[in-house]
């Protein structure tokens, strides 16, 4: 299939044409038929299938044939970075429709709120919000829904893991019940589902299964005890020529940590995390993407929400708590056919969860030898007392279960 057989509009397909854009991926190809047809969605496909596109470009068909002076389609994200990239992107396509969007998001100034508030009063066709920004404006009387035709929601998995359900719930009562839903999400668990039957009318389903890593990444592992962590990233990195090295933390204080530890070793770091300014983050983000500074240090506000091409290595400095969120984490590498490294640190306690991950990809990773001068290495022991098998052993069944149930046949 080619996009010139989904039958957009003259001016959107000529858009699509001038930019390159030819063949559909297998979520868009899926999806955008379904919302041309006007029908509710649950979607499941991970960050980097071109879901964003999947949505975007039947929205922007059916703003081509007619437009209002009102909002008509809302899209809800789980963080600012992600808000900022659907917006960049539907300006891109929106370039050849004169469709206007704006992104409505917490953490700026009094300013950035005049300006939100002055694109809801003239009527923005799409806003990208976060839950908590758009429910802020939907307090006042010059934020009218009643136009709102189309309501997505995407990254649901991680907006509910952030603790975002009542928002959503909240921002659903205010808008038309007459309208169109779109759900997508990396991962699809019952509450998810349970979701899903909460919002969506009579949906359409498309599951796709979650990609293996991409070949063109080399995978390593570490047995390391917490207290050398900051001192094995050091060594690991320090006389390498890169551009741009991504490290995953699990906490802010980590991120924070390792951070001040980097720039004290003469290796030039910044980090974001939900404790910075809007402005403060955006800037790490640019100066990060501009190569002014080659390291990045994060929490999983990133996994999902970073599109940066050329990173040469990401860092799992702690092992992720969900199987499939490493999937997501090592997907900054590697992107367009290109080479990439990721290297997970694992401690004693956190080999069944790294097991679990090896599980998901069907690839047992040698545990690489630390270097030289260092202490010796927990040994990696799925059954040490304390490791939470019992804890992760249902969930973890389950999950292989719907993974494997999801993939296709080869052929």
């Amino acid at each position: 299939m080619k996009f010139d057989d989904l039958g957009f509009e003259p001016q959107l397909q000529e858009g699509l044409e001038m930019m390159g854009f030819n063949t559909p991926t297998p979520i868009q190809e899926k999806a955008i038929p379904v919302i041309l047809k006007n029908r509710d969605l649950i979607a499941c496909a991970q960050t980097g299938t071109g879901k964003t596109a999947a949505f975007v470009l039947p929205i922007l068909n059916k703003l081509c044939k007619g437009k209002s002076s009102k909002i008509n389609t809302i899209i809800v994200s789980p963080t600012r970075e992600l808000a900022m990239q659907i917006d960049r992107q539907i300006e891109g396509f929106s370039y050849f429709t004169n469709s206007s969007s704006f992104p409505i998001y917490g953490g700026g100034t009094g300013s950035d709120f005049d300006a939100q508030k002055k694109a809801i009063k003239n009527g923005s066709d799409i806003l990208v919000c976060t839950p908590g920004r758009l429910l802020a404006h939907m307090k006042f009387n010059y934020f009218d829904p009643s136009g709102v035709k189309h309501f997505i929601l995407d990254e649901a998995d991680r907006m509910l893991d952030m603790g975002f359900y009542d928002d959503i719930m909240d921002i659903t009562k205010k808008l038309p019940k007459k309208r169109q839903n779109l759900m997508f999400s990396a991962t699809m668990p019952p509450k998810i589902r349970k979701l899903a039957g909460e919002i969506l009318v009579k949906p359409e389903s498309i599951s796709l299964s979650i990609s293996k890593p991409a070949e063109g990444i080399t995978q390593k592992a570490y047995m390391v005890h917490d207290h050398q962590k900051i001192a094995l990233t050091k060594e690991l990195l320090k006389d390498k020529k890169l551009n741009h090295v991504l490290v995953f933390c699990s906490t802010k204080k980590s991120v924070k940590d390792l951070t001040r530890s980097l720039n004290k070793a003469g290796l030039p770091a910044k980090d974001i995390h939900s404790d910075l300014e809007q402005e403060e983050r955006e800037k790490a983000l640019l100066d990060f993407k501009n190569k002014k500074i080659k390291i990045l240090v994060a929490t999983d506000i990133l996994s999902r929400g970073i599109d940066i091409k050329g990173i040469e290595i990401v860092i799992n400095y702690e092992v992720p708590n969900d199987a499939e969120d490493y999937v997501h984490r090592i997907g900054r590498t590697a992107r367009a056919d290109r080479k990439g490294e990721a290297i997970t640190f694992i401690n004693g306690e956190h080999c069944l969860k790294f097991k679990q991950i090896e599980d998901l990809i069907e690839r047992t990773l040698e545990k690489e030898p630390l270097p030289q001068g260092f202490e010796a290495a927990p040994v990696y022991n799925i059954n040490r007392k304390g490791s939470g098998r019992n804890k992760f052993k249902k969930h973890f069944k389950s999950k292989k279960r719907h993974f494997n149930k999801k993939r296709k046949p080869k052929s």
